[in-house]
């Protein structure tokens, strides 16, 4: 006989398919963790997260009461990072309380030989946008990212 657990997972992100576009997803106990994850899968669009190095540390403040467009906002407020400061993140820390996002995003410039870069995102859309607990007790956040 076959059992399932219904326990929540640990952390983790993903991409799913989306015509010419990509879509992240982030999963998570609480939603800061899924939030933290799905800018992992944004990272992952670019480079292996892996690769990125916590060099420099920047600080991201961002305020919505809908959580889906708190993450849309969340996700682009990393790629504005990402533009202006040459940067690629591989390390979030968010804390959601009261319809306040704050986070502390830490990178490295980007390094074309080490890094490899495979596309670069222009937005998070509302695509395919959720933000909800799963079966499982598991916060998932996704969108498609536009590249």
């Amino acid at each position: 006989m076959e059992t399932t657990s219904l326990a929540p997972e640990p952390p983790a992100w993903e991409h799913f398919e989306h015509e010419a576009d990509v879509g992240v997803r982030g999963t998570g106990r609480t939603l800061a963790e899924a939030f933290e994850q799905a800018a992992l899968a944004l990272t992952a669009v670019i480079t292996d997260p892996a690769a990125v190095r916590d060099r420099e540390t920047v600080e991201v403040a961002l305020e919505g009461s809908d959580p889906e467009l708190l993450l849309v906002d969340w996700l682009n407020a990393i790629i504005y990072e990402m533009a202006v400061r040459s940067f690629l993140f591989g390390r979030f820390e968010v804390s959601l309380e009261g319809g306040m996002l704050t986070a502390r995003i830490s990178g490295e410039p980007v390094d074309r030989g080490r890094h490899h870069p495979a596309v670069e995102p222009k937005a998070a859309t509302y695509t395919a946008l959720r933000v909800a607990v799963d079966a499982k007790g598991n916060w998932v956040a996704q969108c498609v990212i536009d590249v």
